[in-house]
């Protein structure tokens, strides 16, 4: 709340009251629970979090796609030859720059798209948490985000 002064703990080292802690455990968690889901789908977290950004703005330069899911060119590399390998999207040259590899989708990794639609309310089933707190939580979380790109 604005205004509310927020007293530091007696210990600051305390496991408990560091941010990165919560933030972790927080991750491996809630990650975890997106495996049981999504293994139907033949999919790990890294690999869904790929087909989402293809599903929204396919085709798409590995640059920009590396960019979208913050992640580094030479991490997001051995995902697409996955995805490529399980037949769910193909890395071609750019026309516009020889350079340039274009990711885009399969006919079987855009029909893989009407499964994953169970998966945002089986994973909101499963933390057994209200929608509008968990979108307050990502808000937060993206400010988090932004700030410490920032710092």
């Amino acid at each position: 709340m604005a205004g509310t002064k927020i007293t530091p703990p007696d210990n600051p080292l305390a496991l408990e009251h560091q941010v990165c802690f919560g933030l972790a455990v927080a991750a491996r968690t809630v990650i975890a629970l997106y495996r049981p889901v999504l293994e139907p789908m033949g999919l790990t977290h890294p690999q869904y979090l790929v087909m989402l950004a293809l599903w929204e703005h396919e085709p798409v330069s590995v640059k920009d796609l590396s960019r979208m899911l913050q992640l580094e060119p030479a991490t997001l590399s051995p995902l697409l030859k996955r995805l490529e390998a399980a037949g769910l999207l193909r890395r071609d040259r750019s026309r516009a720059d020889e350079r340039s590899l274009a990711v885009a989708l399969t006919d079987k990794g855009r029909a893989l798209r009407e499964q994953a639609l169970e998966v945002p309310p089986a994973v909101v089933e499963r933390l057994g948490m209200d929608v509008d707190e968990l979108m307050d939580l990502h808000a937060r979380l993206t400010k988090v985000i932004a700030a410490a790109t920032r710092a």
